[in-house]
């Protein structure tokens, strides 16, 4: 719902939260396609590497073939067939710098279609824990990292996503050497919300229905807020219930760690029963101190699986409104490109 984000975008976020640690399934569709590696090709001439004689590397995002947007595999595909190995413009986005670079595909041998040599991804799926929505506005928070490549650790640009409602049908427990995870499915067919950005703080987006989501407001807490001592997370690890568990916070770091702020041991002994500590999939649990919301659980220690990190709340809704108003500002500029075409040339119909 385009229009949904735009009229939210203008709106602050409130100077309370919903908590939640709902476990649900995240789509994400990258913006262009992502290389996640090279490799050779036979062609009746030999063997040949058109994609790594061209300059493409891993982590390159291909966003336009000869100036027309490409989004999907299928759409490059299309195109390779279509131009049948002339010379083309591959538009890349390369450590989030744009560039243009010149590429032949190749005639494979095997069945005859044009390729790059290029092993390309547009789109993720997983499961992940809803950390807070904001009341007022509908923006909800997930996980406090970015989506990344598995293969080459790149945070996926965002053309589209959706957050869907899953279920945890089981857990491979955490042990210390070897972290632990939440399985689960989530349903395809409904949406809860619609994703506006993919940040190293996490996934942002609103929901669809608000007003659907139950529970009690409480404030954000500060950063100077946030100290060492007991704490509790929220976290989906069965079905669809939602539990509270007791933790620790070992330690809240002073110096910027990304979304590495805090340090918090789990004290649960249902939750270390049943988990073993932290386990992936609980990424994006809110942790909540003195009634406040203080962060979310980023990532286990692997060699301490009881132990992990946390994002503080403050620096995940800093960057939900930071990417607000890129959205805001992208929109204005659209906006007013469309005008300035529509007053210099256009034609009565």
């Amino acid at each position: 719902r385009p229009e949904a984000v735009t009229a939210a975008a203008q709106a602050e976020l409130g100077d309370t939260v919903i908590p939640l640690g709902r476990a649900v399934g995240i789509k994400l569709f990258s913006d262009g396609v992502l290389v996640v590696g090279l490799s050779s090709l036979d062609t009746p001439e030999g063997p040949a590497s058109p994609g790594r004689t061209s300059g493409l590397k891993a982590g390159d995002v291909i966003t336009h073939i000869n100036g027309t947007q490409v989004s999907s595999i299928e759409a490059v595909q299309a195109m390779l067939q279509e131009l049948q190995g002339q010379a083309m413009t591959l538009t890349i986005t390369r450590n989030d710098v744009s560039q243009e670079i010149t590429a032949h595909a190749a005639q494979s041998s095997d069945d005859g279609q044009y390729k790059l040599g290029a092993w390309i991804r547009d789109s993720m799926a997983g499961i992940g824990t809803l950390t807070f929505a904001d009341p007022e506005t509908g923006l909800f928070g997930t996980l406090g990292h970015g989506i990344n490549d598995v293969d080459t650790a790149v945070l996926m640009k965002l053309q589209s996503g959706a957050i869907t409602p899953a279920s945890v049908a089981g857990v491979v427990k955490g042990m210390n050497g070897r972290p632990g995870e939440l399985r689960g499915a989530f349903s395809s067919s409904q949406t809860l919300g619609t994703l506006y950005a993919n940040t190293q703080s996490g996934v942002f987006g609103y929901l669809q229905d608000p007003e659907a989501v139950t529970g009690t407001p409480v404030p954000v807490a500060q950063e100077a807020e946030v100290h060492t001592g007991q704490a509790t997370i929220l976290s989906n690890v069965s079905g669809t219930q939602v539990e509270e568990y007791t933790v620790e916070i070992l330690k809240v770091y002073d110096d910027s760690r990304d979304t590495l702020d805090l340090m918090l041991r789990v004290t649960d002994p249902r939750l270390l029963e049943q988990t073993g500590g932290i386990v992936q999939g609980m990424s994006g649990s809110p942790i909540l101190q003195d009634g406040k919301l203080v962060g979310a659980v980023t990532h286990v220690l692997v060699d301490h699986a009881d132990r992990g990190y946390g994002i503080l709340a403050q620096n995940m809704l800093d960057q939900a409104q930071q990417a607000q108003e890129q959205q805001e500002s992208l929109a204005m500029e659209i906006t007013q490109l469309r005008y300035a075409i529509g007053q210099g040339g256009g034609v009565n119909s």
